[in-house]
């Protein structure tokens, strides 16, 4: 994602940004927070922030002067600052958190951690720390939902006695792990995200310089205190909210040059047919040109018939006589807008902005709760919606059939936007509709569904899956009433939707336990639809029509995204776990890697490209050479659709010892990287390899039937070093010409 893209400015703390978006927040503006900037610290150490969380010294921390104005230099051995626990800094749950260190440390090369700072035990926290020249930003929370946030650690390297503002931002955090919630940045640029979870309360209180009690770094648990910090701390920041680009950038003295901070925020809904739109400036701004449309293509494109002109002023009226859309903002209508910065002193001049959006709400009912082919809903729910623009009353109509419903007249008015259906039966689906009165005229509305608990649910694919293998296994979660199941599937939404055992959709029943069908070698880019209906002769209710769920393939051959493996028992037929794919060095003396772990969960779940898992692979060439291979079950011919390019995104760290990495086909035609370095990155990086490098070594590219990930030097293997690698979403493209 364009870093540029990521500008929206949280709302309390807009205010504290200078006008021109270089400097620095304010650190009385943090109400919900804690700052320690160590420029007053006489026996202990204020809160700088808006409120009063001091801090105490541990061990003789000495006062300096630092980057910005004084800071702390520890020693290493014995210094540190404890931040008693408060609900500001860690007795409160929170979805939004950022932390900025601002440090110099001493000697990075260190093999022992030094804790810049650290809150949190080993259940639940954060921590920024520095080891053998890298800086990692971890956050984890373990035991308080499901999927727990079982840990991300982030790095990048760094030098002795060089200053870095290192931020960690929770964005978006709830209570389950997802991808890209956990963000690690470094002098204003973004280093890299991972999975991430909100932070439940979390006590042992907080250190600065040291860990107070215990904490989780990268390769584990630590208890006891310690790993005291060797160098200088200029500034502690704890905000609990996610800061953007815009913000962190100031602590790094960056010039943001585009327009931020909409208002309306962008993709609002704007609750009336007018509007005053206004925006920040970029830090180079003279005057602003504003571009705004139906049309995002023409917004985008700053076609002229959306130009609204240049000006010097940073807000836009619309909706008005004498001003942009003088007739005023129609309902269920979204509009795109969008600000250009001019300063035609500055050669980069105009630095186009982002495209932001509102919408007026639509006449009809909206926003259905539950929403549109919700699935697993209480039988007791009660329905409710966000009424439509200007509606004063309300007309449900309710029901398990999609004709009657879609047809029913004369509903009682309701005054209030619910409706109570009453107890509903499991395992059947409902629809109902919502007609909106604006004491002018009745504006009929969509006709929504939902199904109860117990009714068969998608596992995989999950419902409206995208860039899904083209030979997927698709599986499910039987009804509760469920004995038997019949099986619909095709390209056709309604033809699958309508489809019977006479159809061409239909592909065949099976009895309770066999839960899985394989549909065999599917298009590229193409959207699937699929039906389970279930049926029980001892049920009077039966059958049941099962909901439409859709799928698209990918438009790329997926080799292996390592989404599949399992810690199932190697006696259950669904074993699959990934050191018996991946076959590696485990007792051959010649071979130094190691796939997977030694306890469950085998496969890597937190350093991910993307997914859910990824592959860790430990090497020690002290043998000389370190190698998985993988036998090819499926997708073999790699000529299908073109493609002619070998992707392999991989993960290293910067204390893996140097060694080549290579890629080798039907156990002989190689391929090396050409950075000897490669294996020590510590960000997710792609590899990119033109699949003629494999035929012109004699490999039939129709038929490739294995492939191997090794590192040192394979065809005359030397002793060398040890380290750990991660790799994941091994793919073939066709190169766009």
């Amino acid at each position: 994602m364009c870093k540029k893209l990521i500008c929206l400015v949280s709302p309390i703390l807009l205010l504290a940004l200078a006008s021109n978006a270089v400097a620095q927040l304010d650190p009385a503006s943090i109400t919900d927070g804690n700052v320690y900037l160590f420029e007053n610290v006489v026996g202990d150490v204020p809160d700088d922030s808006a409120n009063s969380n001091t801090a105490n010294l541990i061990g003789s921390p000495q006062v300096v002067d630092g980057l910005k104005g004084k800071a702390l230099q520890f020693n290493g051995t014995s210094d540190g600052v404890h931040i008693p626990d408060a609900a500001t800094v860690n007795l409160s749950t929170h979805q939004n958190r950022t932390v900025i260190a601002i440090f110099q440390c001493a000697d990075v090369t260190k093999p022992e951690k030094q804790v810049v700072y650290e809150e949190g035990g080993t259940t639940r926290g954060l921590t920024i720390y520095v080891h053998e020249s890298l800086v990692y930003a971890g956050g984890w929370n373990l035991s308080d939902y499901t999927p727990e946030w079982t840990g991300t650690f982030l790095s990048a390297p760094i030098s002795s006695g060089a200053w870095y503002a290192v931020a960690m931002v929770v964005r978006d955090g709830i209570a389950a792990q997802e991808d890209d919630k956990f963000e690690m940045w470094m002098d204003g640029e973004l280093i890299a995200t991972g999975p991430g979870g909100q932070l439940q309360s979390r006590s042992n209180d907080c250190g600065i310089g040291y860990a107070n009690a215990q904490t989780k770094f990268h390769d584990g648990n630590f208890t006891g205190g310690g790993s005291y910090f060797e160098g200088t701390v200029d500034e502690i920041w704890i905000v609990n909210a996610a800061l953007t680009q815009v913000e962190l950038g100031g602590f790094a003295g960056k010039v943001w040059p585009f327009s931020f901070g909409p208002t309306p925020a962008d993709g609002a809904l704007n609750m009336d047919t007018w509007v005053s739109l206004s925006w920040t400036p970029g830090g180079f701004a003279v005057s602003h040109d504003v571009y705004l449309g139906e049309n995002f293509d023409d917004v985008n494109a700053g076609a002229e018939s959306v130009f609204q002109g240049n000006q010097a002023g940073t807000d836009f009226i619309i909706g008005f006589p004498g001003f942009a859309f003088p007739d005023g903002l129609v309902p269920g209508t979204t509009y795109y807008w969008r600000v250009d910065e001019v300063n035609e002193a500055e050669p980069n001049s105009p630095w186009k902005g982002s495209i932001w959006s509102f919408s007026i709400p639509p006449k009809t009912a909206y926003f259905p709760d539950p929403a549109d082919g919700a699935e697993s809903v209480d039988p007791n729910a009660d329905l409710s919606w966000t009424p439509g623009f200007g509606a004063k009353l309300h007309h449900a109509y309710f029901g398990d059939n999609f004709d009657d419903v879609y047809n029913a007249a004369g509903a009682l008015p309701l005054g209030e936007a619910t409706y109570d259906p009453g107890p509903l039966e499991l395992a059947k689906t409902y629809y109902w509709r919502v007609d909106e009165f604006d004491i002018i005229e009745t504006h009929k509305g969509d006709v929504w569904s939902f199904t109860t608990e117990g009714a068969v649910e998608a596992l995989e694919p999950a419902k409206g899956a995208v860039d899904v293998t083209q030979t997927p296994v698709l599986t499910w979660v039987p009804g509760v009433f469920a004995d038997t199941h019949e099986v619909y599937f095709g390209t056709d939404a309604e033809a699958v939707k309508n489809a019977d055992t006479s159809s061409p959709e239909y592909k065949g029943s099976g009895n309770l336990g066999s839960e899985s069908f394989e549909p065999g070698q599917l298009e590229w880019n193409t959207t699937y639809y699929w039906r389970i209906d279930e049926a029980n002769n001892a049920n009077a209710d039966s059958p049941w029509t099962g909901p439409l769920w859709s799928f698209t393939t990918a438009n790329f051959l997926i080799v292996d995204d390592f989404e599949s493996y399992n810690d199932l028992d190697p006696a259950d037929p669904e074993s699959n776990r990934i050191f018996n794919a991946w076959l590696d060095g485990y007792d051959d003396p010649t071979n130094g890697s190691l796939v997977g772990y030694e306890t469950p969960p085998f496969a890597e779940q937190t350093i991910v490209h993307s997914g859910n898992q990824s592959i860790p692979m430990s090497y020690d060439n002290a043998v000389g050479k370190s190698e998985a291979t993988l036998t090819l079950t499926s997708n073999r011919d790699w000529t299908v659709n073109g493609v002619n390019r070998l992707t392999i995104w991989f993960r290293g760290s910067g204390g893996n010892a140097a060694e080549t990495m290579y890629v080798v086909l039907n156990g002989s035609a190689g391929v090396d990287n050409d950075d000897p370095s490669a294996v020590q990155t510590t960000r997710w990086t792609e590899w990119n390899i033109d699949l003629q490098a494999f035929a012109d070594q004699g490999v039939d590219l129709a038929n490739v039937n294995s492939i191997t990930l090794g590192l040192g030097n394979r065809t005359n293997p030397v002793a060398g070093g040890a380290g750990m690698m991660y790799f994941d979403d091994i793919c073939l493209y066709a190169t766009t010409p």
